[in-house]
């Protein structure tokens, strides 16, 4: 990474780090620069190993402040800023969606105090659920945690995102795949407009036609928190390092999964936006291919719902996630 990191960013703004804790959460505030990653918990500094921690991982760039008001406060949790975003550091190498994740549950694993195997369930948004994807099909490889299904928010895979290509409105609507992933380039003018007014625009591109929808994601301040933190030249540039790496070796990955039959051995939960992503993609049709032993299941949010589930129509979203994680709680019911 070529941009320096400012620790500033760790307390620019209080606004969103009160608002989460005011829901019960505890930062990592004065020590994020030390751990490399910022993030919230609940309930996991003794959890128990046989009930699941909720980590939620956010997209770009999004938050869980409507899903955690919603769930129940005994489910623990940990919510961390993907590696390069908001409050945590950027790696020193490639934000690739297996090093980031790899990131998460470093640090998660530093957290814990029991030696046993925790059992997680992981919940990604966007970016965030690409990362869910990768830690889901290594999972079984990993011999600290017990990942026992995953929630995929509105994206389809990566690499079945780029071939979708060859579609010219598909390909206008993503135009900030290829754009983002010229880092040198995107990053100079994203800079040069300023990175809080590119994030703005994208956020107003993508929000839903849902007026109730569009102004839940609005609450709270949240496109001004999100524009802030794109203030950051590091930020710009590792958020394009992920793009990049989705354009590399993500894809490359991927591709080897497939040809291996390495697919995704846990439950699945895929909720999308009917009205957006639902209209260019058979969600289903689409995971089938990715998911191996698992149980997979869609669901679609429509009435103009968009890109942000978890903020424009939080009540079903956390419905939504409840029911999959106590099914793993309550697998007779």
């Amino acid at each position: 990474m070529e941009s320096i990191w400012d620790e500033s960013c760790l307390k620019s703004m209080m606004e969103d780090v009160c608002h989460m804790e005011s829901l019960g959460l505890q930062s990592n505030l004065d020590t994020a620069s030390k751990d490399g990653l910022f993030y919230y918990i609940r309930g996991i500094k003794e959890p128990k190993h046989d009930v699941p921690i909720l980590v939620l991982i956010h997209g770009y760039p999004q938050t869980w402040r409507h899903i955690i008001s919603r769930v129940s406060e005994n489910i623990p949790l940990f919510v961390p800023d993907i590696s390069g975003y908001g409050r945590s550091k950027p790696l020193l190498g490639r934000h690739d969606k297996r090093s980031t994740g790899q990131k998460i549950l470093q640090v998660l694993n530093s957290i814990l105090v029991s030696n046993s195997k925790q059992k997680l369930i992981i919940v990604g948004h966007d970016r965030g659920a690409r990362i869910c994807h990768r830690l889901a099909v290594d999972a079984g490889d990993d011999s600290r945690f017990h990942i026992l299904g995953t929630i995929l928010m509105d994206i389809v895979p990566t690499l079945h995102q780029w071939r979708a290509f060859s579609d010219p409105a598909g390909s206008v609507g993503s135009f900030h795949w290829p754009f983002l992933a010229n880092i040198s380039l995107a990053t100079s003018m994203i800079n040069a407009q300023g990175g809080d007014i590119f994030i703005e625009k994208l956020l107003s591109r993508w929000t839903g036609a849902s007026e109730a929808g569009a102004s839940k994601l609005r609450e709270n301040n949240a496109f001004q928190v999100y524009a802030k933190s794109f203030k950051y030249e590091s930020v710009v540039e590792a958020s394009c390092d992920d793009y990049r790496a989705g354009a590399e070796e993500d894809i490359n990955l991927q591709a080897d999964d497939q040809k291996a039959d390495r697919k995704i051995n846990v439950d699945v939960l895929v909720l999308y936006s009917a009205d957006y992503l639902g209209r260019r993609y058979d969600i289903k049709e689409v995971w089938k291919e990715w998911v191996g032993s698992g149980k997979l299941e869609v669901k679609g949010f429509g009435d103009g719902i968009g890109h942000f589930i978890a903020e424009e129509t939080p009540v079903q979203t956390a419905a939504a996630v409840t029911n999959f994680y106590e099914s793993f709680m309550y697998p007779s019911l």
